[in-house]
């Protein structure tokens, strides 16, 4: 009843824009002149500043699961790293990666499911109630399509994951008058992709042209238009539209790699100037405190819950360019390879400061990225220190993103080794230029860049999603070595995730993906 659940809670409870005001905490003031039970549309919204809290409450559907921080665990689905220690809130991730994926696998699947549609329907509230704030002389049309905007490009976001994750699916546009509207049959992924551009290409019309600084702006809507258009192999399209975020010069490579990750580095001027959007976090507003305190830093750079595969360790070339398997370099321990692996990952043998505690890892590796060693280590009580905003989109990803396109669309050119060389010659990185002669034809170019993607953006939740949309996910998991002597599972129909039993139960309309 997940779907139900989540809209009924809405139906009943942000009438009167409980959306901010319950849940993600309004002003006092407002709550003593309106009390929870006379909360109305007639009560809310009804000036600007109620649209800009509506839309507040819109971004903190942001902050939870896989939209928020614990999308890194989309690695453990992928050769990237493994669920190696159960986290609670995410459990039976590992099950579904040695085969036990069903209706009834729950945690992790239920909140890939439960998530997106959560951010749905906040936006759905906000587009349904918003034009009535129009009745304030101070709010006008134009500033209100700017706040549409940034809410159909939320829509679009948390879509993209419900199309990518189950492929045909349930599609709600409007917020229900009553739960029977709720009872709806799957909608085609060619409908939910519709919808997805749509929003979009009015949020590229209506946002801000600047640099992203915390709420969605036209760059942000162009990139994830790319991404889109690259998932559907629209690669003339992809291309185009990622040039325009290219060409547009409001975005750049930052010049610290490892600060991308880290509130100290985010709030810099020279790292931000990458990130075309993330999820934020304050100290106001942390990543995780119920049922239990916990966050990055801990999950990750304490707890261990996500262990890398030597598989990706081992990709990384040497720092001169060369494979690993057949270099003059000194290369043991993983030494002299590409500066991107030792601010990924913590290497074997390698020391971490403040005696920060180092415990056995079952891969033989830990994640470093996103984990703020400066502040390690960490209690539970300390988990307000989590406060890294989440990385869903940056400028390196557009670049290797239109050289993909590029490639696929016409075989390699300039534009296409030039956008390589530029994120590989990130200052602090310096790996050499893609050798011209070696990645002459499309198809070795094609594997050249899923390397790079691989290493570039490794443990930002991107693998998975690039396995599944190359069609190779079966060939590069099913029978790869995990942890705990078993191994990986992936079969056909796993391309598309199985729909929650409990949303099947409650929607006689909604019929199961097949293979499950």
């Amino acid at each position: 009843m997940m779907i139900m659940k989540t809209y009924k809670k809405i139906y009943n409870f942000f009438i009167g824009a409980v959306v901010a005001c319950v849940i993600w905490s309004c002003d006092d003031d407002f709550l003593e002149k309106n009390p929870l039970d006379s909360l109305s549309s007639e009560t809310f919204w009804q000036t600007e500043d109620h649209v800009v809290t509506g839309l507040a409450g819109v971004y903190a559907t942001l902050t939870e699961n896989y939209l928020g921080y614990e999308r890194v665990y989309f690695e453990c689905l992928s050769d990237n790293a493994a669920n190696a220690l159960p986290n609670f809130e995410q459990r039976f991730l590992y099950e579904m990666t040695i085969g036990a994926l069903s209706a009834v696998s729950g945690g992790a699947l239920n909140n890939m499911f439960l998530q997106p549609y959560k951010a749905v329907t906040a936006c759905n509230y906000f587009l349904a109630n918003a034009d009535n704030a129009l009745e304030d002389p101070l709010l006008t049309e134009s500033d209100l399509e700017v706040y549409k905007a940034e809410v159909r490009f939320v829509r679009a976001l948390a879509y993209f994951d419900v199309v990518q994750l189950w492929g045909d699916a349930p599609l709600y546009v409007g917020f229900p008058d009553n739960l029977d509207e709720m009872v709806v049959p799957k909608s085609s992924s060619a409908d939910i992709y519709q919808l997805i551009e749509d929003d979009l290409n009015f949020a590229i019309a209506n946002l801000p042209d600047v640099p992203y600084s915390g709420h969605a702006v036209k760059g942000s809507a162009q990139g994830l238009l790319g991404r889109v258009l690259l998932t559907q192999e629209k690669w003339d399209e992809a291309a185009n539209v990622l040039k325009e975020v290219i060409d547009g010069g409001k975005f750049q490579l930052a010049d610290s790699y490892k600060d991308i990750f880290l509130k100290g580095g985010q709030a810099n001027p020279s790292v931000n100037t990458e990130i075309l959007f993330s999820t934020k976090y304050s100290m106001n507003n942390v990543h995780r405190v119920d049922p239990v305190p916990a966050g990055i830093y801990l999950e990750l750079g304490q707890q261990y819950y996500l262990q890398p595969f030597a598989d990706l360790a081992d990709v990384y070339q040497m720092s001169n360019g060369d494979d690993p398997s057949s270099t003059s370099l000194p290369s043991e321990n993983y030494q002299n390879r590409d500066p991107r692996l030792d601010m990924t990952i913590k290497l074997p043998n390698e020391s971490w400061p403040n005696d920060v505690p180092i415990f056995s890892s079952s891969t033989g590796f830990v994640m470093e990225k996103y984990v703020d060693l400066d502040v390690m280590p960490l209690t539970s009580e300390d988990a307000f220190e989590s406060d890294n905003d989440f990385v869903h989109l940056r400028y390196a990803d557009i670049l290797l993103m239109y050289a993909e396109a590029k490639n696929e669309a016409n075989g390699p050119d300039a534009s296409v080794y030039e956008a390589i060389d530029e994120v590989r010659g990130r200052t602090g990185v310096n790996m050499p230029a893609v050798d011209r002669g070696a990645f002459a034809d499309q198809g070795s170019l094609r594997e050249f860049i899923r390397n790079e993607r691989r290493v570039e953006l490794a443990l930002e939740g991107l693998r998975y999603f690039d396995l599944k949309r190359w069609k190779i996910a079966q060939s590069e998991l099913d029978g790869m070595p995990t942890t705990n002597g078993n191994i990986m599972v992936f079969k056909d129909h796993f391309y598309k995730l199985p729909f929650p039993q409990a949303e099947l139960d409650s929607n006689p309309e909604l019929v199961q993906n097949d293979g499950y």
